[in-house]
């Protein structure tokens, strides 16, 4: 694995490429935030290929598409019939729409953790209590087995590689889209070279790398947390803090591949775009809620609510 990039200007003002497609012989013009391209005339694979931009690192790693784009339609298909009954009209039963493959590059993160942390452990143990009541108006005395807490504090240090960790280098797909639809299986990885995404959209990374590094170290402390919540000894705990030192840093930029699709459920709204992992078949979109629905439903609650109050009260008598 290679070393974490620095930060360096962004290639966004690079100018659009020429590129004579190999078939036909046409000359095409590729935007510069694209790697690959697809021939209109001759429907011809091309790969861009262009001289090493400062700031923007070539692939290391892709992961091929599993899915094809007919069962990405049927998984969406699906997702839409399943949405909550106040969605907006229209939703659950429209029909998915262009379906586009876009190879979305992001890091691949991993690093060696040394944490230190403390926090507060919790032991269990039961023991009789003696508490009085009020029975047929009469005051008794009766015990119950109730159940305590000691508390005592724990400090150490824990060592750990944290693995895979994915964040976005894309401003199309933002980080939690990703995250929505992992795991991808990096079993699949391989070796990146041209071939691999010709005739596919591949995507140039439109975030910098330490945008990118920051975002993968703070995931990779989020991690150790959940790793020291499982590590603590006890019946509970709480009050848990931990800082890490982070050591052997490896960030590689992979393509990920997703499907891409819009679907049109009302002429007066936009399409609502929907993510497939191309990979597993996992679907996230967030389809809008009616407000109209919403409302009339809170209004039905609060009339049962009433009526049942009404009753309570012997029907105003």
């Amino acid at each position: 694995m290679s070393e974490p990039y620095e930060p360096t200007t962004s290639a966004m003002s690079e100018p659009r490429l020429h590129l004579g497609c190999p078939s036909c012989g046409a000359q095409l013009v590729v935007e510069p935030a694209l790697r690959t391209m697809r021939c209109p005339y001759c429907a011809a694979p091309s790969v861009v290929e262009r001289p090493p931009v400062p700031g923007i690192p070539e692939p290391v790693f892709a992961l091929g598409f599993a899915l094809t784009h007919v069962a990405a339609r049927e998984h969406v298909a699906r997702w839409l019939k399943s949405r909550n009954p106040f969605t907006r009209s229209g939703i659950r039963s429209a029909e998915p729409g262009e379906v586009r493959g876009v190879y979305v590059p992001a890091y691949l993160y991993s690093v060696l953790a040394q944490t230190r942390f403390r926090a507060s452990i919790g032991e269990n143990y039961q023991e009789q209590e003696t508490y009085t009541t009020t029975e047929n108006g009469k005051t008794v005395t009766r015990t119950r087995t109730v159940t305590r807490t000691e508390w005592r504090s724990l400090g150490g240090e824990l060592a750990g590689y944290v693995a895979d960790v994915l964040v976005t280098a894309s401003t199309g797909l933002r980080n939690d889209e990703l995250e929505a639809l992992e795991p991808f299986d990096l079993r699949g990885l391989a070796r990146y070279t041209p071939a691999l995404v010709s005739g596919w959209v591949a995507e140039e990374p439109s975030l910098t790398p330490a945008q990118c590094l920051a975002q993968a170290r703070k995931e990779a402390e989020e991690r150790v947390g959940e790793r020291l919540g499982r590590f603590m000894p006890g019946d509970s705990h709480r009050e848990l803090e931990h800082e890490s030192r982070l050591e052997w840093e490896a960030v590689d930029m992979c393509l990920l591949p997703v499907w891409v699709l819009a679907v049109r459920y009302a002429e007066d709204a936009p399409p609502l775009r929907v993510l497939v992992n191309g990979q597993t078949g996992e679907v996230h979109g967030k389809a809008p809620l009616s407000v109209w629905k919403v409302t009339a439903a809170v209004l039905v609650v609060l009339l049962l609510v009433a009526v049942a109050w009404f009753l309570s009260q012997g029907g105003g008598r």
